[in-house]
């Protein structure tokens, strides 16, 4: 256990920043394996799913509780993406993400990357995967930012 719960800790270090794994992932998660591979497959908190490791790049997608859980506790995540408060509920409910709605993405984004999405209260609204760089969210004007996975008030 303490082995796995070290490698989670360090794919989220290396997937959101550093000292990211531990506020993510506290000593009590319980770690569900896959029953085919044997392999981590998702971590839960409380009955609360937290994050899947995803088998095809070996990093995590976030749940929403587990963006929460980042967004709390992680001063330098750096994978932030925030939008203007008055596109808030629309990207709550599920709805991508397009460039002109963003005030701030982090510059270390890279396309494909596991995302979350916050108003500017620091609430957060989505998880998902980006589109474009950090520094192209910032600076197109059109097109889709973040792929949204999940909204907040689809929970």
């Amino acid at each position: 256990m303490e082995d796995a719960l070290m490698h989670i800790r360090s794919v989220a270090d290396y997937q959101f920043g550093k000292g990211v794994g531990e506020k993510l992932f506290p000593e009590n998660v319980e770690i569900a394996y896959s029953k085919r591979t044997g392999r981590i497959r998702y971590v839960y908190l409380h009955g609360k799913r937290l994050a899947t490791l995803r088998p095809t790049d070996g990093l995590f997608s976030l749940s929403i509780e587990g963006a929460k859980r980042i967004v709390e506790n992680a001063v330098s995540a750096r994978c932030l993406v925030t939008v203007k408060d008055d596109v808030s509920k629309f990207i709550a409910e599920g709805g991508d993400v397009f460039a002109a709605h963003v005030v701030k993405a982090d510059s270390e984004i890279r396309p494909k990357d596991e995302v979350i999405v916050v108003n500017g209260k620091g609430e957060v609204l989505a998880v998902g995967r980006a589109i474009l760089s950090g520094e192209e969210m910032t600076a197109f004007k059109s097109g889709v930012a973040v792929k949204v996975r999940r909204g907040s008030a689809e929970e």
